[in-house]
């Protein structure tokens, strides 16, 4: 048996025909450039992948792949994905989401992908706002936001996604940010291979209805002193000349000056610990995107996926009994006659 060849990609092959219609200045431009330089990189094949997405503004990204792809139902694109993932396990199944469409109306679908460790990969921009129906707050807003559905400000207290999915035993769990492509390829390369449900939740700026939300973080001069960088194997330390680290003591991760504590006492990351607890405490270090905030992979285990183990039980099943009979099916048990 001789190994397939995967023609040779570029950029211009994974991008479509279709005028890109976000706001000038959107962070989706960005997420979606890194996409297409990616998928070059990971050897896929066009004709392979399927991009799935649900309502918003970063649901039109199927539009401008040039690949299989669904604008399909709100907050419904993982179960839409979960269903090809498992029919068609030979296919690469990308969901594409926002904060609102994955965490309001597709909460439980979401959340099951997860927990089932269906084989797709989920990048959920989260800009803190509804910027397709023009500026309500949505479940990832700080409290106190005053929008147009909010005037008096949001009395909910927000999501943190990474928590979320981590508190629902997902496999891989990362974050990243609009504002670095070459971060973001790689985090998104690293779902792509990870075997299971992969969730990548991307802080990306809604530069109409919601700009500067994550400015005190992701501003040039605020990221040496604000982003945590996850390394695997490495210990947790941030800061211009590694000055901060980040040490885990009574159940709870809490950042420190290295010089008072000792390099020897900081956390080292193990994305592939079992235990959720510890990638959870992490998700929880900060309280927003205004205090010093973990990117990265925080979780990355393995687990049967669960077309996996589908395959394998109608493959049992097939073997036990033989193929199936529809119609003897359709008439078995109770069946009535009408007229």
């Amino acid at each position: 048996m001789t190994d397939v060849v995967v023609p040779v990609t570029t950029k211009k092959d994974w991008t479509s025909d279709q005028e890109v219609r976000w706001c000038p200045g959107c962070g989706d431009y960005s997420i979606l450039t890194a996409v297409q330089m990616l998928m070059p990189e990971l050897g896929a094949k066009r004709e392979d992948t399927v991009f799935v997405s649900g309502i918003g503004c970063s649901s039109r990204f199927p539009y401008y792949m040039n690949t299989y792809g669904m604008h399909s139902i709100h907050g419904r694109a993982p179960a839409v994905a979960t269903g090809l993932a498992v029919s068609r396990p030979d296919l690469h199944v990308w969901v594409i989401t926002g904060d609102g469409d994955a965490l309001s109306i597709g909460g439980n679908h979401l959340l099951h992908a997860l927990r089932r460790n269906v084989n797709i990969t989920i990048i959920l921009f989260n800009n803190q706002i509804y910027g397709l129906t023009k500026g309500q707050y949505s479940p990832t807003s700080e409290t106190g936001k005053v929008t147009k559905s909010t005037p008096f400000g949001s009395l909910d207290h927000p999501y943190n996604p990474v928590s979320l999915a981590i508190g629902a035993e997902a496999t891989f769990v990362a974050r990243t940010h609009d504002m670095d492509r070459k971060h973001m390829m790689e985090t998104f390369r690293a779902a792509y291979q990870h075997q299971g449900a992969a969730l990548v939740e991307v802080y990306q700026n809604c530069n109409v209805f919601n700009d500067g939300a994550f400015e005190q973080i992701l501003s040039k001069d605020a990221r040496p002193q604000m982003l945590i960088s996850l390394d695997h194997g490495q210990p947790i330390r941030f800061g211009p000349e590694g000055e901060h680290g980040v040490v885990f003591d009574n159940g709870a991760a809490r950042v420190v000056d290295v010089a008072e504590v000792g390099e020897e006492s900081l956390l080292v990351h193990d994305a592939h610990r079992p235990d959720p607890s510890l990638a959870f405490a992490l998700s929880r270090l900060a309280t927003g995107p205004t205090t010093p905030t973990p990117i990265g992979v925080f979780r990355d285990v393995e687990r049967p996926d669960y077309g996996s183990l589908v395959n394998q039980q109608v493959s049992a099943a097939t073997d036990a009994k033989g193929p199936g009979d529809l119609a003897e099916l359709l008439t078995s048990g109770s069946t009535w006659s009408v007229g």
